[in-house]
This record gives structure tokens, C-alpha cells and sequence, in this order.
């Protein structure tokens, strides 16, 4: 399983997903993650509506395996009900 984060600095939710995915990495030889700064990368809120399909008003935006499963509540869920990770 492969995840991409896009997220920002400074965002607390971010920063959680992050380090459930780096947990996650730890936990599992089957998983991976990128975390792709929208700042850094130039990546405007507009772009991200445009890759993730609708309107976005938040950070961070979740893929796994390329489909999109949300923020960072989300895969917070989804790892417990999914991947065996209980935090």
C-alpha cells in the first residue's frame, strides 16, 4: 500500500497523519507513504481540488493506492479498521 499526504507546515492535523504513516512504515513491510509539502511544491488549493475531485477546505488530503480517502481523521479510522494499527 502506498499513501501521499498533501499537507502544509505548521498544520497539527498534518503533522498526525504524518506520523501515523511513519508508524505505519515502522509496523508494516507493506506500506509506504510520500508526504508532498503544498507550499514547498507550489501546489495551490485549486490543484488539490483538481486531483482530489472536489471542493477541499482543509489539509491534510489523504490517498491510498491513488484513491482518496480524506483527511487525517479518515485514515486515523482507517488504519485502525484496516491495517491493524491501534494508537
Amino acid at each position: 500500500m502506498f499513501a501521499v499526504i498533501f499537507g502544509r507546515p505548521a498544520c497539527p492535523y498534518c503533522v498526525r497523519a504524518k506520523e501515523l504513516a511513519e508508524k505505519l512504515t515502522e509496523s508494516r513491510e507493506d506500506f509506504k507513504f510520500r508526504y508532498v509539502d503544498i507550499h514547498a511544491e507550489g501546489i495551490s488549493k485549486e490543484d488539490l481540488e483538481k486531483t482530489v475531485g472536489k471542493p477541499v477546505s482543509t489539509v491534510p488530503q489523504i490517498f491510498l493506492d491513488q484513491k482518496h480517502i480524506g483527511g487525517c481523521t479518515e485514515f486515523e479510522a482507517y488504519a485502525k479498521e484496516h491495517l491493524g494499527l491501534f494508537q
